[in-house]
């Protein structure tokens, strides 16, 4: 009789434990079904908040419309672009859309000037070292008449300013002799490269990632820039 029940036990707990593992295995398959469609639904989630945040129309004409809206939450909401290529933070957001005020002004909703709107002009100079360069001016992003970001640059191009930090207008060349040719940058630094622009760690991003923050770019409205002396490279031809 003992030997029965224990026959009996014994068996009831060989079934037990293969529930359970049958049940651990069929919850690690679903946990991974899961993961693969999480990054599928993380990249549509992107893309619709993307969409979202935009704060201009966007031109999707002949554009990959997944890679404007991914492009569009990489620059607003990861990369914040137009924190540096806007006119300054004291232009940055429209009357009454700026959170760092007090409600009121403040009116509860952040607004993005739209006038400024990666258009560059600020001025992150003096820059140097002593300082000989008076003013230090972020560049425009906004697209021109060839419909090209950036003021007209090819995907080839951006991606190498992205990447290596290229100055392709040659605005602060390294100095030939001391104050020449005019606003030259002094070793150490290198003439050739963007300055304060955050290139080292943006070239850190994906092919896919640089892709779509050309395609967003392209789709923005193109920004005439802000005229400003002696910095004529902020201007943009919008037709």
């Amino acid at each position: 009789m003992t030997q029965t029940r224990l026959l009996k036990t014994v068996g009831v707990m060989t079934a037990f434990a293969a529930i359970i593992l049958a049940g651990m295995v069929n919850s690690s398959k679903r946990v991974g079904a899961r993961d693969e469609e999480t990054s599928d639904q993380r990249e549509e989630s992107r893309i619709r908040r993307g969409f979202d945040i935009a704060p201009v129309t966007l031109n999707l004409e002949g554009k990959n419309r997944a890679l404007v809206g991914l492009g569009s939450y990489i620059v607003n909401a990861v990369g914040d672009c137009n924190g540096c290529h806007s006119a300054g933070t004291t232009t940055e957001f429209a009357p009454g859309g700026n959170p760092y005020q007090l409600s009121p002004p403040f009116s509860g909703k952040v607004q993005i000037n739209t006038g400024n709107y990666l258009g560059g002009g600020r001025d992150f100079g003096p820059f140097g070292a002593p300082p000989q360069i008076p003013h230090l001016y972020s560049r425009n992003l906004t697209p021109d008449k060839t419909g090209l970001p950036a003021g007209g640059h090819t995907f080839e191009e951006f991606v190498d300013i992205m990447r290596e930090g290229t100055d392709f207008d040659h605005v602060h060349p390294s100095c030939t002799a001391p104050g020449t040719p005019v606003n030259c940058l002094a070793p150490p630094f290198n003439g050739a490269l963007l300055q304060v622009m955050r290139w080292p760690f943006f070239r850190n991003m994906t092919d896919h990632e640089l892709r779509a923050i050309y395609e967003y770019l392209s789709a923005v409205p193109c920004n005439p820039g802000k005229v400003i002396a002696n910095a004529p490279y902020l201007l943009n031809v919008c037709e």
